[in-house]
């Protein structure tokens, strides 16, 4: 199938049906059910010991924290809380893990009945989250090969075996790709902002599993589904379930039946392949786990740990834009990150002018970020800083080109925006009678875009302007330049 292809997902009078099961490490110190540290980026298996190595005689400890992360997951999502939870042994052999079972939540999930709303091109869609539950990691393959696919051999690290995980199961209410990745988008950053994880993929904190199937448009059946794996970005769902989507529907039209199995994204080539057939609740002989008691949680818990969220991302946004006047693309920037959106609202109301804080956080604090593979509170200048520098601004002290110039200069040397301006004299010139003297001498140097201007050709103001600015080094006020020469040249608006 060619690349081109997997862009756009056209399936005819067939529309796709995806669930997505998210996991996701929680943030804890130590492990689930031991005290080994959860430290990423350790030395292979040294951080281990005999309980999440799975060695015999050994009993689980439940970690308190995870419990709160869980739930507090859950609450964010809009969950119901189990008060009376149960953990599951989960039974596979796989290298792993070392147990052969996996300490999960099977018939009594921590977390049940949520929903998360997305904003699609054709409106907000809701996306039901069936359950949420606390079960342990399991370790990591490393492979001799880029993946599995093609790999002489496989090493294992247990570094990662017991960290707490949640599960996030969706109900199959995304209908395409795209729907998936704003899904995950949205999650992601819910769940940054409680702190309940730092959910980066590039390091498996994020891990996504997607079951996809076709079924004719119009149709409430379910068709036969699907899991793909071994999908490590954003991106990489997208184009895996777009390929998948398409290579099903080539399956159904051809006559032949979609065989349920568990298929890998393979990177390298773009396509899905086939690797086992699709597991069932049978097939992993749920027991409850005899070694954990039934987890037990108090209403009068569970509503201090509601009352311990921050406001959530979807309020967020609404607030921005009713309270600050943000558009709505503003708002969704700023809110994307909490430590963003607390960076803005806190110079916003220095300064009191909300959309100039969004347009320089947007701009030029997000640029310098990303340049720096940093965080905002990094930003070696204060919310005060800021607020100062753009109050020059926005008394017209000093024009936009010179408020840049400054603020490079507070990044390089941490001082104060009025004493860079004092020392480099960049006070903008806002003095009719000097701007005038200005104008009249560009427009008396520069006789052929004068004319050009006054035969209609407008766009040579934009050169005039220039040649203003060079003459005052960059210190004219642009928007009082434009106005005399519009005045001087007769130009209307």
């Amino acid at each position: 199938m060619a690349e081109a292809q997997l862009e756009m997902l056209d399936l005819g009078d067939l529309e796709a049906v995806i669930g997505l099961e998210v996991h996701v490490e929680l943030a804890t110190q130590s492990k689930l059910f031991c005290g080994c540290a959860t430290t990423f980026g350790a030395p292979p298996n040294t951080q281990v010991c005999p309980v999440c190595l799975g060695l015999p005689g050994t009993l689980p400890v439940l970690n308190a924290r995870a419990v709160e992360y869980a739930v507090k997951a859950g609450l964010a999502l809009g969950c119901q809380i189990t008060e009376r939870s149960l953990f599951a042994r989960k039974n596979y052999f796989y290298p792993d893990l070392p147990k052969a079972y996996q300490i999960s939540q099977h018939e009594r999930p921590l977390c049940r009945n949520g929903a998360v709303t997305i904003t699609t091109p054709e409106g907000l869609r809701r996306i039901g989250i069936v359950r949420v539950h606390l079960e342990e990691e399991a370790g990591k393959l490393v492979h001799s090969g880029d993946s599995i696919i093609g790999s002489e051999a496989t090493h294992v690290d247990y570094n990662r075996a017991g960290i707490p995980l949640i599960e996030i199961v969706t109900a199959p209410d995304l209908r395409s790709p795209e729907e998936a990745r704003l899904f995950l988008e949205e999650l992601r950053t819910i769940l940054r902002y409680i702190g309940v994880s730092d959910v980066r993929m590039e390091e498996g904190s994020l891990r996504c599993d997607a079951n996809i199937s076709l079924r004719p448009k119009g149709s409430t059946a379910l068709g036969t589904k699907t899991e793909v794996k071994n999908m490590n970005s954003f991106r990489a769902v997208v184009r895996a379930l777009t390929y998948e989507a398409q290579r099903q529907a080539e399956v159904i039209r051809s006559g032949e039946a979609v065989r349920p199995e568990t298929r890998a994204w393979d990177e390298a080539r773009q396509v899905t392949v086939a690797m086992r057939a699709k597991e069932e609740a049978d097939d992993y002989r749920y027991f409850t786990e005899p070694d954990l008691v039934p987890l037990v949680l108090t209403q009068e818990r569970i509503e201090g740990w509601r009352a311990e969220l921050p406001e959530l991302p979807a309020a967020r946004r609404e607030r921005f834009v009713a309270s600050y006047g943000l558009p709505e693309y503003d708002a969704s920037v700023l809110t994307s990150s909490r430590l963003v959106a607390d960076f803005f609202e806190a110079v916003a109301q220095e300064v009191g002018d909300a959309k100039l804080a969004s347009n320089w956080v947007m701009g030029e604090v997000l640029r310098w970020a990303k340049t720096e593979g940093g965080e905002v509170v990094e930003l070696p200048v204060s919310v005060q800083g800021l607020a100062e520098l753009l109050g020059l601004l926005r008394q017209g002290v000093i024009n936009q080109a010179a408020a840049k110039s400054v603020l490079e200069e507070m990044v390089a040397s941490g001082r104060g925006a009025r004493e860079i301006v004092a020392e480099r004299g960049l006070e903008q010139i806002s003095d009719r009678s000097e701007l005038e003297a200005l104008v009249d001498r560009v427009i008396a140097e520069n006789p052929k875009p004068v004319e050009d201007i006054r035969a209609g050709q407008t766009k040579a103001i934009g050169f005039l302007m220039g040649q203003v600015m060079r003459l005052s080094q960059g210190k004219a006020n642009p928007q009082q330049v434009r106005e005399l020469l519009h005045e001087r040249l007769g130009v209307g608006g």
